[in-house]
């Protein structure tokens, strides 16, 4: 899987509590959806990313040369779906920027109302004996609408944050981190804070993706209400 890029600056939220927005106990939940809402559809999606989606292009290969059962339309339409959503996304939240208004809670607002349909969608449709079946396609793209909204957001009402989605570039910080503190270099200082605010995140996205794994095999597409509660409690807290 590729690097994380470095989250790119936006304009920060105008109204947004920073106290709630940027506080650990928001990235943690963001990165455990991540990493349960990517797993759970990856497990259900004959291998599709939701959230991944340069992963996806991994597979489409493997796809090719005959291995795996996923579906390599449903692959090569992430890509433009995912992109045409965080386009939009982010129009929309410039424009409610322009007139001083916060954009986390919108934001988490909408990935919500997706996630509900994409579980909601799964347990009508589902389960899928193949992964050529158009339903899947239908299914998965509701998924990647899904991801691509909280990427967005990860980028822009929360970058001040943890990326919460793919945590390769996270994860190599953190081990940079750990030889520069080991070795006493100059930069250590700034190393050890940044382990203390990465660590969790790595910790909670791991600890979703085995959460997904483990509530798709046991009552399928019905394990994303957890992840909705997830989100439920972070608007909650937002919104306090």
């Amino acid at each position: 899987m590729s690097a994380d890029a470095a989250p790119i600056p936006a304009r920060p939220d105008a109204a947004a509590a920073p106290s709630r927005v940027d506080h650990p106990a928001t990235a943690l939940l963001l990165s455990f959806v991540g990493g349960y809402v990517d797993t759970c559809g990856f497990i259900a999606l004959f291998g599709l990313f939701t959230a991944h989606v340069t992963g996806n292009f991994v597979l489409i290969g493997a796809a090719i040369a005959g291995q795996g059962g996923a579906s390599v339309a449903a692959k090569l339409l992430a890509l433009p779906v995912f992109v045409a959503t965080v386009m939009v996304a982010r129009f929309l939240q410039l424009g409610r920027e322009r007139r001083g208004e916060e954009t986390a809670v919108p934001m988490l607002l909408a990935q919500s109302v997706f996630l509900v349909a994409f579980m909601a969608a799964g347990v009508r449709l589902g389960p899928f004996e193949r992964g050529d079946e158009s339903l899947v396609l239908v299914v998965g793209m509701i998924g990647v609408v899904t991801m691509a909204i909280q990427n967005t957001a990860a980028r822009s009402s929360f970058v001040r944050l943890s990326p919460s989605t793919v945590m390769t570039g996270n994860v190599t910080q953190v081990a940079m981190d750990l030889v520069d503190i080991a070795a006493g270099a100059p930069a250590a200082s700034p190393a050890r804070a940044r382990v203390r605010k990465m660590w969790p995140p790595i910790a909670a996205f791991a600890a979703g993706t085995l959460g997904g794994g483990l509530g798709y095999a046991a009552v399928g597409f019905w394990a994303l209400g957890l992840p909705c509660a997830a989100l439920a409690i972070l608007l909650w807290r937002l919104r306090s």
